[in-house]
């Protein structure tokens, strides 16, 4: 199937399913696919090394429109995209019965039938979300009540990898004018260094759980305050919460949850060890939830920030609608692929810029 061809499969699933007898009107459909999004580089962090990553498309086509969804599996959660559609394919019924106007009812019963598989969840709820958006004729920021002009400079992510092509990565990133780096392994200096070697940039860190001993989370992550490092993403790992207390209490750029926060009613529990949160769509379950955890992280008054995983521009392009909601924003996934079936958000020197047309405003790539 080509690309553009996913962007109507929701409609032509619906005319082939056939028709209302009560008003002519083609039946409401739900499809899913699983898309293989190809990286630009070879992706490594402490937890995997990949040169694609499978994610969950879902289309929801109800009254001649169709939103779209997708979520990306994350492994560290025990989840693959065979899982996320075969939990979303079980929901079929569900979805075609339910009015979609009540999509926080909808989601309530998603979230109670099915246990895990979070990215499965997340492709529904934005197909939902962009369904619902483009019903009432308005963006997805307009919904919420955001200002597209509130958007937050989003960071262009570096992987591990070689001192070389760590330097030429950070070169590509040009245009970029803060640089995420991920560290967690004994080559953190090194890859630091390299980035410092070529750019001056504000830098932030997510060491993705790679540190276990709480002294040496310390020492590295006071030498990464020296090399201007803004701050820093889950030093350890999710379960060591006191021990990231301690470090917390002896560094002094701000400590944010990544692993260890995955939905609202984590966030109670963080607030003594770390000064913010990162939210995902793919490990909350959507942009319900992830509205949501952004509300209460600022009502404990943490730090917020919207990440993402590698996915395309439909999933990223959902939390940016999100963006102006909180401090840091890492919605790049889109960005590192070569073959993004879909055009929605776009970077403008690092700015997210937001479609103003309806839902998430996405349209096929050609």
């Amino acid at each position: 199937m080509k690309r553009r061809d996913f962007l109507t499969a929701g409609a032509a699933m619906s005319a082939i399913s056939g028709m209302n007898p009560a008003d002519g009107a083609a039946a409401p459909a739900f499809t899913t696919r699983i898309v293989r999004l190809n990286l630009q580089h070879t992706w490594t962090t402490t937890m995997s090394s990949s040169q694609y990553r499978d994610t969950l498309h879902t289309a929801y086509t109800r009254d001649g429109i169709t939103g779209h969804g997708e979520g990306a599996p994350i492994v560290r959660y025990h989840e693959d995209a065979a899982g996320a559609q075969k939990a979303a394919d079980s929901l079929r019924d569900l979805l075609l019965s339910s009015d979609p106007m009540q999509f926080a009812k909808i989601m309530a019963e998603v979230f109670h039938r099915v246990p895990g598989e979070w990215a499965g969840k997340a492709a529904i709820d934005i197909a939902l979300m962009d369904w619902v958006g483009q019903k009432l004729k308005i963006p997805l920021y307009s919904y919420f009540g955001l200002d597209p002009a509130d958007t937050p400079l989003t960071t262009f992510s570096i992987g591990i990898d070689t001192p070389e092509i760590t330097k030429q990565k950070t070169r590509e990133a040009d245009d970029f004018p803060i640089l995420k780096v991920k560290v967690g392994l004994s080559t953190d200096e090194p890859t630091i260094e390299a980035v410092r070697s070529v750019t001056k940039k504000p830098l932030r860190v997510d060491a993705n759980e790679g540190w276990t001993d709480k002294e040496e989370a310390v020492r590295k992550i006071n030498w990464l305050e020296k090399m201007g490092v803004e701050f820093i993403e889950q030093p350890m790992p999710a379960e060591m919460i006191e021990e990231t207390r301690w470090v917390r209490s002896r560094v002094h750029i701000p400590v944010i949850a990544d692993e260890a926060c995955q939905r609202a009613s984590d966030i109670p529990k963080l607030r003594d060890a770390f000064d913010g949160v990162n939210v995902k769509l793919d490990k909350s379950g959507g942009m319900l939830e992830a509205y949501r955890m952004i509300q209460i992280a600022k009502a404990l008054g943490m730090k917020t920030m919207l990440g993402c995983m590698v996915s395309s521009s439909v999933s990223v392009t959902a939390a940016a609608h999100l963006s102006p909601l909180v401090d840091y924003a890492d919605l790049d996934g889109n960005l590192l692929i070569s073959n993004d079936p879909f055009h929605g958000v776009r970077v403008e020197k690092g700015k997210l810029m937001l479609p103003k047309t309806p839902g998430l405003g996405l349209t096929a790539a050609k």
